[in-house]
């Protein structure tokens, strides 16, 4: 009798946490509002096209790079260029969709912009603990340094 009483309990608390797992959801119709110009590949990634505004210097200017698609969310970052050279970089879509995306992408993101800045190019270190949103970055990174011709 114990053991069928111990059977059925563990069997309903293992059913009771396999339905209330919660997986995260890719954002795509938030990353459609921030980019509105993306569209689908035929990988099914996101890309988005870029912007480039000059300041009258040949290789100044803000560049937006492609939205790279991730398992987690998209991720697009934008570059400032003065002079030939890497002023800033932001990460202007990264996933949030969670408390475990926000607290990731809180330390990863500044570290990626720094890196970006330091490096003047795509070849930087992948953050620890956030591979996908690292690589992420690097694309969409490779893209704004491409359009803003310094790759």
């Amino acid at each position: 009798m114990r053991r069928i009483v111990l059977w059925a309990a563990v069997t309903v608390t293992v059913l009771v946490l396999l339905f209330s797992y919660r997986t995260s959801t890719n954002a795509l119709p938030a990353a459609a509002a921030v980019a509105p110009d993306t569209r689908s590949t035929a990988s099914g990634g996101i890309t988005s096209g870029g912007s480039g505004t000059s300041s009258g210097t040949s290789g100044s200017g803000t560049y937006t790079g492609d939205a790279v698609d991730t398992r987690w969310g998209p991720v697009q970052v934008r570059i400032t260029v003065a002079d030939g050279k890497v002023t800033a970089a932001e990460a202007v879509v990264y996933p949030q969709e969670n408390h475990r995306d926000v607290e990731i992408n809180a330390v990863a993101i500044p570290m990626l912009n720094q890196e970006a800045v330091d490096a003047q190019s795509a070849d930087i270190d992948m953050v620890s603990g956030a591979t996908v949103t690292s690589d992420g970055y690097i694309g969409s990174l490779q893209s704004a340094l491409d359009q803003a011709h310094l790759s």
